[in-house]
């Protein structure tokens, strides 16, 4: 019999069971990143400062713990607090955060409540008390209904409190002049970060956010299979990825995420309560971004102009090679667009177009990321050594030559 230490609880190793009928939440949860530490209690999300990506974080014996419905259910309660944007969201106000954390909760759970700890069914113990969701219609919120939006739970808990502190309430328990309207119950999860992520973390994580709902959501359509997603959810959803994309953001998003890191940046501050998850440094990022650009005629100056003007306000975090191109590069007429300079970007060939010569080009010399300005008529070319990105007009975002998982953005000049 072997004496080899019981290995810990690895959530990878299960989510594909536990959501295997629920192909929305799984296509989900393939883009975000899990990580196992004992520096958190239960799970929680957050933004990695660093590298603006979205992360589970789990406590391995807490998991193992739970049986595998509630394993489901807090994987769920999770991916909803990204689909609502609470991480990113606005930070509370002084004195709030416990209100504000219960009313995330229940803007979630009603939704998942079968799936989740509660009175009747609870989960291991926290601090020596069985673990319960925050659920309305049940124990201390069991006169809040249910479906209703962070908002509103927000101010319903807000009168709760004060009808308490008035002496006119009673507590979650029903019983008069406890003290605590909410029964001793917090939330579920923990929400430390929330709300407090920096302006280009936050940009940067927020549309990566967007982008993987709607590949999820595409996935759940393709599929015609949402699993216990509710019909008014999935409208909200799809509502939330519907928006028209505004293509100066998208090029913004893009630069920031080819951004690298400078290494030889002084310490950031470091993170107090997990300095063993995310530590402290700071970190500037500065990206060199490849911009191809197709002489075939089908850019139009009006296109370029739009173009141009967004990227000089760019070239402060980024330097720019601009590729001219038809069959083949103009080597000769590559330069480098840097802040502050104007440069004409009349075009100088007048060929066919083969998308491999500027992607051979790129490849082999040292960009962080490929911005390709043209009709996309022309096959498709070899994969791209960085991440790559194609910007063209309206008519032929709609309808490219070739498909691609590449993102395909339209310039409206």
């Amino acid at each position: 019999m072997s004496d080899a230490p019981k290995k810990p609880f690895n959530l990878n190793m299960h989510t594909a069971r536990l959501l295997m009928r629920e192909p929305f939440f799984a296509a989900l949860s393939r883009r975000i990143d899990k990580i196992a530490s004992d520096a958190i209690p239960t799970a929680g999300v957050r933004v990695n400062p660093d590298s603006a990506q979205f992360e589970l974080m789990y406590n391995p014996e807490f998991f193992e713990a739970l049986s595998d419905e509630h394993k489901q259910g807090i994987l769920m309660h999770e991916f909803y607090h990204l689909i609502f944007e609470h991480v990113t969201g606005r930070k509370p106000a002084d004195g709030l955060k416990r209100i504000d954390n219960i009313a995330m909760d229940l803007a979630i759970n009603c939704h998942i409540s079968s799936l989740l700890p509660s009175e009747s069914d609870p989960g291991p113990s926290i601090n020596g008390e069985p673990m319960q969701a925050c659920i309305p219609g049940e124990g201390p919120f069991k006169d809040l209904p249910p479906h209703k939006s962070y908002e509103w739970y927000l101010e319903a808990l807000k009168k709760m409190r004060d009808e308490q502190e008035d002496g006119n309430g009673k507590s979650g328990k029903g019983e008069p002049g406890s003290g605590d309207p909410f029964g001793g119950m917090d939330s579920l999860d923990d929400h430390e970060g929330f709300g407090e992520v920096d302006g280009t973390a936050q940009e940067i994580a927020s549309e990566r956010m967007k982008e993987a709902i709607k590949k999820a959501a595409e996935e759940a359509e393709k599929s015609r299979n949402w699993g216990s997603v509710t019909s008014s959810m999935r409208q909200e959803i799809m509502e939330r990825i519907a928006t028209k994309i505004d293509w100066r953001k998208v090029l913004r998003y893009f630069v920031k995420t080819s951004q690298r890191s400078d290494k030889r940046s002084p310490p950031r501050r470091i993170n107090k309560r997990y300095p063993r998850v995310h530590p402290g440094k700071r970190v500037r990022r500065h990206a060199k971004i490849a911009i191809s650009i197709d002489q075939s005629g089908s850019v139009d100056d009006g296109m370029l102009a739009a173009f141009f003007s967004e990227l000089n306000k760019l070239a402060e975090i980024a330097e720019f090679t601009v590729i001219p191109f038809d069959t083949a590069v103009a080597e000769d007429k590559v330069y480098t667009w840097k802040k502050g300079q104007t440069r004409n970007t009349e075009r100088v060939l007048t060929g066919g177009t083969c998308f491999n010569a500027p992607t051979k080009y790129v490849n082999e010399r040292n960009f962080d990321g490929h911005i390709v300005l043209t009709d996309l008529m022309a096959p498709k070319p070899v994969p791209s050594a960085c991440q790559r990105m194609w910007m063209t007009t309206t008519q032929h975002a709609s309808r490219p030559y070739f498909s691609t998982n590449e993102r395909i953005i339209a310039i409206d000049a």
